[in-house]
């Protein structure tokens, strides 16, 4: 089985489900000089004690850094830090976890958690990708091998089936999730773009769907657990190449229709 290499790797929503098990399979993946920036975005807080735990275990490759993706300036201010850790290596992998839920069909959804969900899952991860991008071209430059890789140079959007015009259903009919899934459908045409924009940067970009987990957000009906998803979804990163820029993937690799 392929191993993700990358080294410098920055997760958010990095303090609880997919994210702090992404963490986690990462820290204990071996491959030397490796810092993963778990971003929480209230780090000190009860919510974010099992990453703070796991931090301990791993002091040498874990470093916890405060990011709100919903505030421009706890983006800038973990730009800075990462950016300073990171040095001429740049950051090799941004991992858009972070996200927000909301339930909801057309008839009940209010402005309000339309705009709550869409600042959360669409805008926040536009102004992460948007501020750690020089540092992403750094990487790009200073990686001095063709093509594209996440071990290079990649932003992987995590995305969900919802977001699917032709697949939302499989879901939908059990959950309505009129907020979310709109946001999602709207974090793949970033990420289609994105990929567009940024192939001659040497940024790969790609948008995952990591299965219906059993995660605070997934909830007791879902089907998989969040180590086999992350499993597959880290599988999954090691092996795209510049052939697969801007695709949409779910945890075993399974292309899904737009």
């Amino acid at each position: 089985m392929a191993a993700l290499k990358a080294c410098n790797i920055l997760i958010t929503g990095a303090n609880r489900g997919l994210g702090l098990e992404m963490v986690k399979q990462l820290a204990e993946m071996p491959c030397s000089n490796r810092q993963i920036f778990a971003c929480s975005r209230e780090p000190d807080s009860p919510k974010s004690e099992a990453l703070r735990e796991l931090t301990k275990k791993h002091p040498n490759i874990i470093k916890t850094i405060c990011l709100d993706v919903t505030n421009p300036v706890s983006i800038k201010e973990a730009a800075k830090k990462v950016g300073a850790l990171t040095g001429k290596t740049g950051l090799n992998l941004l991992v858009n976890n972070a996200g927000l839920a909301k339930l909801g069909s057309t008839q009940n959804t209010t402005a309000e958690d339309m705009l709550a969900v869409f600042n959360t899952n669409v805008m926040g991860p536009f102004s992460v990708t948007q501020e750690f991008l020089p540092y992403l071209q750094t990487a790009a430059k200073a990686s001095g091998t063709p093509g594209l890789s996440c071990n290079k140079a990649a932003v992987i959007n995590i995305s969900s089936s919802l977001g699917s015009m032709t697949c939302f259903h499989e879901i939908y009919n059990i959950i309505q999730a009129f907020p979310y899934c709109v946001s999602k459908a709207s974090l793949n045409m970033m990420t289609v773009l994105s990929a567009h924009d940024c192939k001659s940067d040497g940024i790969l970009f790609a948008a995952l769907h990591p299965g219906w987990v059993k995660t605070d957000m997934g909830g007791d009906q879902a089907l998989i657990e969040a180590k086999e998803s992350v499993a597959g979804m880290l599988h999954v990163m090691s092996t795209l190449t510049e052939k697969q820029t801007g695709v949409y993937l779910d945890y075993t690799g399974k292309t899904i229709p737009w």
